[in-house]
């Protein structure tokens, strides 16, 4: 297997050295780095030529006409990508040495995943090693506690625990994702990762393979927490819809992420191209919430109509 990483910059100068030295020195070589800079003001440019004078075969760089922002820059740099495994690459993160080889030899040894992720450490401005939890770590946690770990419902309904910066897919998988959705809230790592889980191709591999850099400067990077065990379990809470602790306060808590997934769905089927995908969805949160509801009647019946009053006048934890 060839494999291309698909990298975007933007004003990265501070932290690209470290993220293309780490590239550079894998155990397993990459055979394509493509390179789209989205107008970078700062020394970004210069520095990515001077790595393609040392490695002209390996790097390919583009510079954008106009700034295309996250979404579209990505899809840009996927779209010139030549390799069959291609591996995407933020500006300001560090690879382990073994990130390349141990992805391709997942995909080498399991034909029917289309896309995996990992798991990471987080550092901050300095390299310095984050004593935290991550949305990295609910795979990890359902396995410890017993719960059954279902991709698809866990990114479609609770939110996406598969950050670009630690995924890899096969190429073939990518014509058919484009063009990307636009719209506030979703990016294209969760759109590459709900659908390789909505067609069963999509794992995620707990081992921690990358350093996820916390900086001022970044666009995306919510996705930590102290390690302590009040938020590990407050990090299960909000994967789990399962409402195990059957306290009427968790099903408050578990009907107000379902109407916030169903929204934000809403808002993904106004693309046509994307009403198949978005319909699953939309009937799988509203059989979700009235399960919920359901239950929610039968264990608190005069709490449970008193919050319906409240939340009709309210307009809380509504669908419509």
């Amino acid at each position: 297997m060839k494999t291309s990483v698909a990298l975007c910059t933007y004003n990265g100068e501070k932290f690209i050295h470290q993220q293309l030295n780490s590239i550079l020195t894998q155990t397993l070589e990459v055979d394509e780095i493509v390179v789209c800079d989205d107008g970078s003001t700062d020394a970004t440019v210069s520095i990515l030529n001077a790595y393609k004078v040392n490695y002209p075969e390996l790097f390919k760089i583009y510079i954008n006409e106009q700034n295309l922002r996250s979404v579209k820059n990505f899809e840009k740099a996927i779209s010139l990508c030549e390799n069959d495994i291609i591996f995407l690459c933020d500006q300001d993160d560090i690879w382990l040495e073994n990130k390349v080889e141990v992805i391709v030899n997942y995909f080498e040894n399991n034909s029917e995943i289309t896309t995996v992720a990992t798991n990471g450490y987080g550092i901050d401005d300095q390299n310095n090693l984050l004593n935290v939890y991550s949305l990295w770590d609910i795979p990890t946690f359902f396995a410890e506690r017993k719960i059954p770990v279902d991709y698809f419902k866990i990114i479609a309904f609770a939110g996406n625990i598969a950050t670009g910066a630690s995924m890899a897919f096969r190429r073939e998988i990518f014509f058919k994702l484009r063009p990307f959705p636009i719209f506030n809230g979703f990016h294209h790592d969760e759109w590459i990762a709900l659908n390789a889980a909505y067609n069963n191709g999509f794992y995620f591999i707990p081992e921690k393979l990358f350093k996820y850099r916390i900086h001022n400067d970044q666009q995306v990077g919510d996705v930590f927490l102290d390690k302590t065990e009040k938020n590990k379990k407050l990090l299960i809470q909000l994967f789990d819809f399962s409402v195990s602790d059957k306290k009427f306060t968790s099903f408050k808590y578990i009907l107000k992420r379902i109407t916030k997934s169903y929204k934000k769905n809403k808002a993904l089927s106004q693309f046509s191209e994307y009403a198949e995908l978005g319909k699953k969805i939309e009937l799988h949160l509203i059989d979700l919430y009235h399960s919920h509801k359901r239950l929610m009647l039968k264990l608190f019946p005069i709490r449970y109509r008193l919050l319906e009053i409240t939340d009709s006048l309210l307009r809380k934890r509504k669908l419509t």
